[in-house]
């Protein structure tokens, strides 16, 4: 099969090395950087460069690029996709994507299908791409009604052959509820616990917990910007959540109420330990 990765970063790279990796497709790249495709060429991770006029050439054209540059590139190039053949994109927003996206290859007899690998690092850019990256993560796809089952399971066979644990078939709107919580929520606590003036005595006073909260305030902020103000309504459910949750822990504190701040613990960690519990089970049905 003819596979087309439009923008060969950090996700984009490591599709294409993991795919040079374990298959035998061809790989075709497109990226504006020509120090990166001359990268790309030399260590293996594609077959050779294209421009959007060949994109005809591909079965399948992986887009993994900023949200609104998705919807830029296919807009731009709807003619130039192989009738009959599948676009996915690669961003960790579906909603807005798969809805703007749909409609416009629909007419021209190409099917896009909303996926979205749930792996990552605190680094951006092709240097930092890696083969291993995906090693059993969960690649999410989102189809809508009109999506063929036989594209589902064909994606969920192929990342099941670079690495991914599992596939999950969602909706964009599911998608995008839970991604609010389990990953931007997550994002926008990290980045403003570092700004405590606190932050610049923390050598010599830390340990993994504070490792563990800051490691993801390390971001590329015009990505996240752009993520988050595509699911703001989601985002901004979880975000007035822990404010309210945060709220109640700093009033018990305030007020010396030992009681209610011991419930407030105790209730946070019963939570964690049913998640654990239900996650373990979880595991065990799948192996």
């Amino acid at each position: 099969m003819n596979i087309a990765i439009v923008g060969l970063g950090l996700i984009g790279g490591s599709i294409s090395k993991s795919l040079k990796k374990h298959t035998f497709h061809k790989i075709m790249g497109i990226d504006s950087d020509k120090e990166t495709i001359r990268k790309a060429i030399e260590q293996g991770a594609i077959d050779e460069e294209i421009t959007p006029e060949r994109l005809g050439e591909a079965n399948l054209t992986i887009i993994c690029l900023y949200p609104e540059a998705i919807c830029d590139f296919v807009r731009e190039n709807a003619d130039k996709f192989k009738k009959g053949g599948i676009v996915i994109d690669t961003c960790g927003v579906k909603k807005a994507i798969v809805y703007a996206c749909t409609p416009v290859l629909e007419e021209k007899g190409v099917l896009f299908v909303g996926t979205h690998p749930m792996a990552g690092r605190e680094f951006s850019g092709f240097d930092y791409s890696t083969d291993t990256l995906f090693d059993g993560a969960s690649f999410i796809i989102t189809p809508t009604d009109n999506t063929p089952q036989i594209a589902v399971d064909l994606l969920s066979t192929l990342a099941g052959s670079i690495g991914f644990g599992k596939a999950v078939v969602t909706s964009p709107e599911k998608h995008d509820q839970v991604i609010a919580y389990t990953s931007q929520l997550a994002h926008v606590v990290s980045n403003a616990y570092v700004k405590s003036p606190s932050v610049h005595d923390f050598n010599g006073f830390s340990a993994g917990s504070f490792m563990d909260l800051t490691r993801v305030a390390k971001l590329n902020e015009n990505m996240w910007t752009s993520l988050f103000m595509c699911n703001k309504e989601a985002l901004l459910i979880e975000i007035n959540c822990i404010l309210k949750n945060i709220t109640e822990y700093r009033d018990a504190i305030e007020a010396d109420d030992k009681e209610r701040l011991c419930k407030l613990l105790k209730d946070g960690r019963i939570l964690k330990e049913k998640c654990t519990e239900q996650y373990i089970k979880e595991q065990k049905k799948e192996n």
